[in-house]
């Protein structure tokens, strides 16, 4: 693959075997100092359900991990998994980019998108993934399309299992518009919308199709606040994509979208409109 932040129109990574090596590494030392899971996550302050992606493999492993197990785990096992984290970092490539802010997404307490491609991956409905892999360059083998479906249909869940985390989705009304998928399609897409727009930690916003005063010029972006309350940016284009960390990059994203919030259509209205949408096809 090449990258999805969930938004993208390209699928989860094949499990890397160096990912599943990391993984492996970490379940063994982890047993070895005779701790489960549960046990052990909340020592290193993340989830179980996040660390059990990590030792299956699925998920890139977060740069401090290391130094959060060297009380748990010893000094010695700190220093093998720091190591095995360093060789991670220099085989994974581009699609180690995508585990990363996969894991952060399960760790934020704030998470922002704004997109003007597609439907932000977290919220699409079934239809609407298939269409977009339908349309995936270069082709998908079945046996492929039906991993990229189940796999953007599993990281949904953090919708319900992320109670606490703030969640704001800012999407262009081109494309709804747009009518990507066929009427059908868009109808389904307007009634999910109109759904998750009603949880009480997800704020759906519609940038109307006439605005003038437009803050988006540089495009698709996504941000999260982990639980340290740092904020982090995420970016991806053609095949490529970035996670940023300096706070220095970081705040114009902040600022940035700040004010598309403020250009965008309430919650409210956002709902009006949906409806309205929805009843003229």
């Amino acid at each position: 693959m090449t990258v999805d932040n969930g938004g993208g129109a390209n699928g989860e990574p094949e499990l890397s075997d160096s990912f599943k090596t990391f993984g492996a590494v970490l379940k063994a030392l982890r047993d070895e100092a005779g701790l489960t899971q549960e046990e052990f996550a909340p020592r290193v302050r993340y989830s179980a359900h996040y660390i059990a992606k990590i030792e299956q493999g699925k998920r890139f492993p977060p740069g401090d991990l290391a130094q959060r197990a060297e009380e748990p785990l010893g000094l010695a096992a700190a220093r093998v998994l720091g190591a095995a984290a360093r060789s991670l970092t220099r085989k994974a490539g581009l699609a180690s980019r995508f585990h990363q802010w996969a894991g952060i997404e399960e760790e934020a307490v704030s998470l922002y998108a704004y997109e003007c491609r597609v439907i932000p991956g977290l919220l699409q409905p079934e239809p609407y993934i298939r269409a977009v892999f339908q349309r995936h360059l270069p082709p998908l083998t079945e046996d492929q399309f039906d991993r990229q479906v189940t796999a953007r249909l599993a990281r949904q869940q953090l919708l319900v299992e992320r109670p606490n985390t703030t969640f704001c989705f800012m999407i262009e009304q081109a494309l709804l518009e747009r009518r990507f998928g066929g009427t059908d399609v868009t109808r389904i897409v307007l009634n999910s919308l109109l759904e998750q727009g009603r949880r009480r930690n997800v704020e759906v916003l519609v940038m109307p199709l006439r605005q003038e005063d437009h803050s988006g010029a540089e495009g698709s972006m996504y941000l999260a606040e982990t639980a340290r309350n740092q904020w982090l940016g995420y970016v991806e284009g053609h095949d490529t994509s970035t996670v940023i960390s300096d706070p220095k990059a970081v705040s114009p994203m902040l600022h940035r979208y700040g004010k598309m919030r403020s250009q965008a259509l309430s919650r409210q209205a956002t709902a009006s409109l949906l409806e309205q949408m929805r009843g003229a096809l």
